[in-house]
């Protein structure tokens, strides 16, 4: 990153429990999870279904493993440095950041799980977990966190229709 960058808590998987802020959300598709994970592993995806993410850039080479990064560029000039912390091609994916562009964020990690449910369907499970330094009850985090749970479903949905409508033009 070009910009100044600040640190962020090294947080490990426990952290999906034991975040001051959590927002979860899941979604079954017609897709089987390597459909789902094709999605996962192109860069440009991401901008069609993750709103406030403009460009992806993997700074790991394939295959991904515990301890890729890749770079994720979003709006608000916010740029986050990204370490795996699990890879299970077809099941789980899980990142924190390591760094980003903005000091408002204390830790900020994305866990997905992925099930195979048969048939060509597959449950996809998001977590995102993140310390901003408000536990919740201040005015901001009174009005921040019933948004970002919406959106963090919102964005789920159209991850699904992202990968069954790929499914469906292959």
């Amino acid at each position: 990153m070009s910009e100044q960058t600040f640190e962020c808590e090294k947080v490990d998987l426990t952290f999906f429990e034991s975040a001051p802020t959590i927002h979860r959300a899941s979604v079954e598709i017609d897709a089987t999870p390597d459909d789902v994970f094709e999605a996962f592993l192109d860069a440009d995806a991401w901008t069609e279904w993750a709103m406030p993410i403009t460009r992806v850039e993997w700074t790991s080479d394939f295959p991904l493993e515990a301890g890729s990064t890749r770079t994720v560029y979003m709006k608000g000039n916010l740029v986050g440095d990204e370490e795996f912390l699990a890879y299970e091609h077809g099941s789980r994916m899980a990142f924190r950041f390591n760094s980003a562009t903005k000091d408002s964020l204390n830790a900020f990690a994305e866990d997905y799980r992925v099930t195979d449910l048969g048939g060509g369907r597959s449950r996809v499970e998001w977590t995102m977990a993140m310390d901003s330094g408000d536990d919740g009850s201040s005015l901001r985090g009174k009005v921040m966190n019933p948004v970002m749970g919406f959106m963090v479903k919102r964005m789920l949905k159209k991850f699904g229709r992202l990968v069954e409508t790929r499914r469906s033009a292959s």
